[in-house]
């Protein structure tokens, strides 16, 4: 039995119509993830552009020492708690942690001393003071050598966050291609970067596309190569058009501007964490019963 909040769902991810998401979760069995392919195979909806939707709340943060940048995400629960000072605060401290440190897990930053008490017993009193779970759940460092620099940039508040390592060009082109990567989400830097599974995933619906033209085998193949070189141009941050200047890639303009892009790191706040729907009047009278 296909529930009815599936068929929503699928309608959000991927703007087919109600009656056709239902045929797709009928047709897989209720799998949503075949059911997106499934509609993209038919026609029904365009390549799944929509990330998934962002569950957990809560900040990235981004702080910089010298040659050393950090990226770090921590959830909330609810996003009025993500702008609490205390809990803002608690984020900006761990990335001096993470700076200062030598720490390569999160675990590892978990177990750092700070006098007499480790950064988890700092977390668990949070969480106790403030009434919420929050979770530290990832983090990344990138170096640069001297002669590089890094652009940073900060989305809706710290919901995205993007670090970029660029050689040759000036602190302003490094910001406009960590605001690119912000905007545009990029897989990779490069082809070579795109995971093989979503290449081959990616080849086999424009396939089942093509084929359902009735194209001659000759040109179908060749309408394959240009549907994949075109989506490469949509998840690759080099082959994007450029934000400010559609006539140029991002590999133009940093070339342009006498600069390489070295590394890209992207974090967006909650990404892949499924997000618990209640009734916000519900929730409430729960909780008064409950005081």
């Amino acid at each position: 039995m296909i529930k009815a909040s599936d068929v929503k769902d699928l309608k959000e991810k991927t703007g087919a119509g109600m009656l056709d998401c239902k045929k797709a979760l009928e047709a897989t069995e209720g799998d949503m993830e075949k059911a997106i392919d499934w509609l993209r195979e038919k026609g029904i909806a365009k390549a799944a552009k929509k990330e998934s939707r962002i569950a957990a709340e809560g900040l990235c943060q981004i702080k910089v020492d010298g040659n050393k940048a950090v990226m770090l995400e921590v959830n909330s629960e609810t996003d009025f708690v993500a702008k609490n000072e205390e809990f803002t605060n608690f984020v900006d401290y761990l990335a001096d942690e993470i700076l200062k440190n030598d720490a390569k897990t999160v675990e590892d930053v978990l177990n750092i001393k700070d006098g007499s008490e480790t950064i988890n017993d700092k977390l668990v009193a949070l969480v106790a003071k403030i009434g919420e779970k929050i979770s530290f759940r990832r983090f990344t460092v990138i170096t640069k050598n001297d002669d590089e620099c890094f652009g940073t940039y900060k989305h809706l508040g710290g919901k995205i966050g993007v670090v970029v390592v660029v050689k040759g060009a000036d602190e302003a082109v490094a910001k406009d291609v960590a605001m690119q990567a912000a905007a545009m989400n990029p897989v990779g830097l490069r082809k070579e970067d795109v995971p093989a599974e979503m290449v081959e995933k990616e080849s086999h619906i424009i396939k089942e596309q093509v084929m359902a033209e009735g194209k001659p085998e000759a040109i179908a193949e060749k309408m394959v190569t240009g549907r994949l070189n075109k989506f490469y141009k949509e998840i690759c941050l080099e082959e994007q058009a450029f934000i400010k200047d559609s006539s140029l890639t991002v590999l133009d303009y940093v070339k342009n501007n006498n600069g390489e892009i070295i590394s890209m790191a992207r974090f967006a706040v909650g990404e892949g964490i499924e997000k618990r729907e209640e009734n916000f009047a519900d929730e409430v009278m729960s909780q008064i019963k409950n005081a």
